[in-house]
């Protein structure tokens, strides 16, 4: 169909096949038994990557899928070919490339509506819709490549030093000794992840959360532009500290962002420039943040591990415009002068009875060390 077919009032169903059309390069055309056979996959197989995608399975007959998928699907089969990913771990990506593309489009689509309804007026017809979606789809791809590739190149080299620092070359950087941290016998800490570490699966990490506090008795009194004033403020408060602190920002989580550090005086320094700058700030939510160090797994951009739960933990503790770590942390720590350290009295928590909590402060005499650069 043409965009010249969708001329006129909005009609959904011929809006929809065109705008398939100009985002998949044609039309539905394959059922399940044909798009397995087309791309050499087991029906099962393409049944089992299609549901991890985010989408529900066809009903036998229906015509559901393009060429495009039938390519994307061979282009698995020569990735599992070359060794680069297994049959499991295809479906696993194929769950985690579904799950964080889903919410970009979804973020593209509402903003190009809202734009082309503020451009157009309250009812642009069909046919200026799809011309104007056919002219931005090449920028926006050109952008979003562009983002992965920097993504992708910042993240090779990250993997690269420490593939040199793992089997003894030069990374460039002096790893000083771990000092030790001993605020008390009972103190619970980050317990280890079952497993080897491996380079690119289980590493020691600083991971903290960093929330809003009274988020949802402020949320019920203000309208949505109100609301997302607050949000973007918030996220680019904590984006931009957690990025010019060479940290990395995992997810959002509605009123609280996760993040992760290479080392424990990054993520210090994240912490506490966020609380600094936050209290700066008139009308606006408070902060608070825990933070925890060790082994913790990487899988597909998420991270999970016993230290991620002391993290959540410690942040639901925190009172406002404060920094609490656990002892594994703190223990990273001790030893220098830049921060102030005081181990608080051990409370139970869900999933551990005895968690110790240590206040992070900056040092009273240590000037504002702001995160690099």
């Amino acid at each position: 169909m043409s965009a010249d077919e969708a001329v006129g009032p909005l009609d959904a169903d011929v809006l929809r096949r065109a705008v398939e059309e100009l985002l998949l390069g044609g039309g539905r055309a394959w059922t399940r038994a044909e798009i397995a056979e087309r791309s050499g996959v087991t029906a099962d197989r393409t049944e089992q990557i299609w549901r991890a995608l985010g989408f529900p399975v066809a009903e036998d007959g229906e015509r559901v899928f393009t060429d495009a998928d039938v390519e994307a699907l061979r282009a698995g089969e020569r990735l599992i070919e070359a060794g680069l990913i297994t049959e499991e771990s295809e479906t696993m990506m194929a769950r985690a490339l579904g799950h964080h593309l889903s919410r970009l489009a979804e973020w593209q689509v509402d903003t190009l509506w809202a734009w082309l309804r503020r451009d157009m007026g309250a009812a642009p017809d069909g046919a200026g819709l799809i011309d104007r979606a056919a002219g931005l789809l090449p920028e926006m791809e050109l952008m979003q490549q562009h983002v992965w590739r920097r993504h992708l190149a910042a993240y090779a080299g990250r993997a690269l030093t420490e593939a040199a620092g793992a089997f003894g070359g030069d990374t460039g950087h002096e790893a000083p000794p771990p000092a030790a941290y001993d605020p008390g016998a009972e103190v619970t800490g980050a317990a280890p992840v079952n497993g080897d570490r491996e380079w690119g699966g289980i590493r020691d990490r600083a991971v903290g959360f960093t929330d809003m506090v009274g988020y949802t008795r402020m949320s019920r009194g203000l309208d949505g532009a109100e609301l997302g004033r607050v949000i973007d403020w918030f996220e680019s408060l904590t984006g931009g500290v957690v990025a010019d602190g060479r940290g990395r920002v995992v997810k959002t989580i509605g009123d609280e962002v996760f993040f992760v550090c290479d080392t424990a005086s990054d993520a210090a320094d994240i912490a506490l420039e966020i609380t600094a700058r936050a209290e700066r700030e008139q009308g606006l939510p408070q902060l608070r943040t825990g933070l925890a160090h060790g082994p913790v797994l990487s899988r597909f951009g998420d991270l999970f591990g016993a230290a991620v739960n002391i993290a959540a933990r410690l942040t639901a503790l925190a009172r406002p415009d404060t920094v609490l770590v656990d002892t594994a942390f703190a223990g990273e720590l001790a030893g220098g002068t830049a921060y102030d350290l005081r181990a608080l009295r051990p409370v139970p928590v869900r999933g551990y009875s005895r968690l110790r909590p240590v206040l992070l402060r900056r040092a009273p005499t240590t000037p504002t060390r702001r995160p690099r650069s």
